[in-house]
């Protein structure tokens, strides 16, 4: 396996020079990862004022479409969406028993909360850590030391999750057992889950002092690849205007549009 195969089935996409990447059916994941920030940063400020369930179900649907070409398998959808879909039906079940407008405000909740993350959870996921790095610095003008952040932090994710792993069955190996006791079970996870903290703790040290060692963010810096900006990039920014603006004119034109200070 090639290093750019291994550094594309990580990601849970196809990384663009990988095998595959350059067909026509994940062309989401070919485009600048700059431009799927911000039509992500578009679609997520846009929905902020609108409140209600057709305005965000519209963004939603049009989000969802995209989705099957962005060249995300199921298993990392499902791995990383599940946490989002949790807050958008406890946030829906928190208006819902707590809201001024019954089930039309728990469900706008819900379907606002989910079509401002899945945006940017695509815009990540479907993205190369280093093309990212690269798009933010060269496109967005992002400083180099929080955008070289961004890279490690998603590079580190494999990491994270092999390290849980590894703390999971040294525990294991412990005798550190919850059985069918569920209070004991809940104990042994923040337990591990304190550990990883840990981990974390100890490798952000390390990665942030070889990054000082290396004078990130004392000066201007050379790029060994160019972040390129295509006709396919502007097409994906007029494309989420477009889908901000037809979900407001549609939930306008059927009486459904309420705002969020109104």
């Amino acid at each position: 396996m090639s290093v750019s195969e291994d550094r594309g089935r990580r990601g849970g996409v196809p990384a663009p020079d990988a095998p595959g990447a350059g067909g026509a059916r994940h062309w989401l994941a070919r485009l600048n990862p700059a431009a799927k920030l911000l039509a992500a940063l578009l679609l997520g400020l846009g929905l902020v004022p609108a409140v209600d369930a057709v305005t965000g179900g519209v963004v939603l649907a049009g989000v969802l479409l995209v989705l099957p070409f962005s060249g995300i398998d199921r298993h990392t959808l499902l791995v990383l969406g599940g946490p989002f879909l949790l807050m958008g039906l406890s946030s829906g079940l928190v208006n819902y028993l707590y809201g001024e407008h019954g089930a039309e405000g728990a469900l706008g909740a819900a379907v606002r909360l989910l079509a401002i993350a899945l945006p940017g959870l695509l815009a990540a996921v479907s993205s190369d850590p280093t093309e990212m790095a690269d798009g933010l610095v060269q496109r967005l003008r992002v400083p180099e030391r929080p955008a070289m952040g961004v890279l490690a932090a998603l590079r580190l994710i494999p990491l994270l999750a092999d390290q849980w792993r590894t703390v999971t069955l040294a525990r294991r190996a412990r005798g550190l057992e919850a059985g069918r006791n569920p209070v004991r079970m809940v104990t042994l996870f923040f337990g591990r889950l304190f550990a990883l903290l840990v981990r974390s703790i100890r490798t952000g040290t390390l990665l942030a002092t070889a990054m000082d060692a290396r004078a990130f963010g004392t000066g201007p810096r050379t790029w060994a690849r160019e972040s390129r900006w295509r006709v396919g990039d502007t097409l994906l920014l007029a494309g989420a205007a477009l889908l901000l603006a037809g979900a407001y004119a549609l939930s306008a034109r059927l009486g459904t549009l309420v705002l969020l200070f109104s």
